[in-house]
């Protein structure tokens, strides 16, 4: 057999729909298609933090690597196709150029692959134990929906606010119509039995410096616009911020208020991502970041965790770098990880005791939830409407449709407080005794560099 062949062919130590080496299945592993919402919620019931990368190659065979070393781990992983940025923003012709000419890209070109080679790369991989989520960026999803469901997956991410302002000028309105049609597409093309499963990215925008109430009610916003347009499984996301303690509340608040808000059949989860600003630059100061955010997926009951790797501050990790962030994160979570009963979540998904209590994140959150549901019943709209009028307002964020009013900082307890608040529905933070310095571009350089230059410094004893 050809290296390119031994690579496409099942890995011998596996089987589709079997058990993986080391892997204690979080439920029974029957033959059929891979839920990716439903891998989760056994591995949840079962005590486990699913732990995943963001991995994209263009070469099939060495994605097919990436996939095959995540499954190997004795872990709840799954695993990831991050898409190319041609093929992002649409330009599928310079995607198929590159292929053709042996351009390295930066992600796998799903729809410029035939469907065919895609399958053949997943084929012994993809699974009932192994679901596969495809990650793209991209505010004109429906050619990689086409694709991604031809090639038999069914999970992605993204969103209409979550993924049109933070990357580029496609108007709100377009990207809001563009994942309308998609969810819907979605929903038709994936068979039964099979879930489509769409992933919000909005708990993730701009990475950093957003106060964490906005980015939960985004988060929730987007899962609700989801549901209504045809997506019975949904994870809502949330991205590890600069203190512990205000991201527990996040992550709590993010599930009470989808006990709340979803449609009580849809099947649902939350999703940390370890911090997405600026990276660590050491590889001690990247392991200690990524340790800490295994653990506050635990403490706080998020049930999926995105990593990190050492290499980020730098370049694109490899595989080895990517499998060994997993193994790390998945070791940081054993420890603290409670026995079954005791998970904040219960297994319907209601709030447990640890949701019921209304934290500051919880009341932001709520308000900015109610206040867009308030402007309508079509809830595409109610987001267009909210951005027109300031109601939702991301700090720092450039795209044209963003008022750009509200200001954010870092107080001194390490918590992201509102400076400035525009038009939105919640005031901005005052100190005791009422006041607080404005932030100067000094200020803001030092609260973007904060988290990497505390976790670069070296641990005395």
């Amino acid at each position: 057999m050809s290296p390119a062949g031994a690579l496409l062919a099942p890995p011998a130590d596996h089987r589709d729909g079997g058990l993986r080496p080391g892997h204690r299945s979080a439920g029974p592993d029957r033959p059929g298609p891979a839920s990716f919402g439903g891998f989760v919620a056994r591995a949840a019931a079962a005590g486990r933090l699913v732990v995943q990368p963001r991995m994209g190659f263009a070469d099939p065979e060495r994605m097919r690597a990436g996939l095959a070393g995540t499954r190997s781990l004795a872990a709840a992983t799954v695993g990831t196709l991050t898409i190319d940025s041609y093929t992002r923003v649409g330009d599928h012709a310079a995607a198929r150029a590159a292929l053709a000419e042996g351009v390295p890209l930066n992600g796998y070109p799903i729809a410029a692959h035939p469907a065919e080679r895609t399958r053949a790369m997943l084929d012994g991989i993809l699974g009932p134990s192994f679901p596969v989520q495809v990650r793209h960026g991209s505010s004109r999803p429906e050619p990689i929906v086409r694709a991604l469901a031809a090639a038999g997956l069914d999970a992605t991410e993204g969103g209409p606010v979550s993924y049109c302002l933070p990357y580029g000028r496609t108007p709100l309105a377009e990207s809001v119509a563009n994942w309308a049609r998609a969810c819907e597409l979605l929903a038709t093309l994936v068979p039964a039995p099979g879930v489509p499963h769409v992933e919000s990215f909005g708990g993730c925008m701009l990475g950093q410096l957003c106060p964490p109430g906005l980015l939960v009610a985004l988060s929730l916003l987007e899962g609700l616009f989801f549901t209504r347009h045809g997506i019975r499984s949904v994870s809502l996301s949330y991205a590890q911020q600069t203190d512990p303690v205000q991201d527990t509340e996040a992550v709590r608040a993010l599930h009470r208020l989808a006990a709340e808000f979803l449609p009580p059949e849809t099947d649902r989860h939350v999703v940390l991502y370890t911090y997405m600003g600026v990276f660590p630059r050491t590889e001690h100061g990247a392991r200690r970041l990524l340790e800490d955010s295994a653990r506050l997926a635990v403490r706080a009951g998020a049930q999926r965790l995105i990593v990190k790797t050492a290499a980020e501050a730098h370049r694109i990790p490899t595989v080895r770098e990517n499998v060994r962030a997993l193994r790390t994160a998945a070791a940081s979570a054993a420890p603290a990880a409670r026995p079954p009963l005791a998970q904040p979540w219960p297994a319907d998904g209601s709030p447990g005791p640890a949701e019921t209590a209304d934290s500051e994140v919880y009341r932001e959150a709520r308000a900015f939830v109610e206040a867009v549901l308030e402007l309508g019943t079509d809830l595409g709209r109610a987001l267009r409407t909210a951005f027109a009028r300031g109601v939702l307002d991301v700090p720092y964020c450039l795209h044209p449709d963003n008022a750009g009013r509200s200001r954010s900082f870092v107080d001194p307890g390490g918590r992201l407080r509102w400076a400035e608040t525009g038009a939105m529905p919640v005031p901005p933070y005052l100190a005791p005794g009422g006041g607080r310095a404005p932030l100067t571009s000094d200020g803001l350089l030092a609260a973007l560099h904060g988290v990497a230059a505390r976790y670069d410094t070296p641990v005395t004893a």
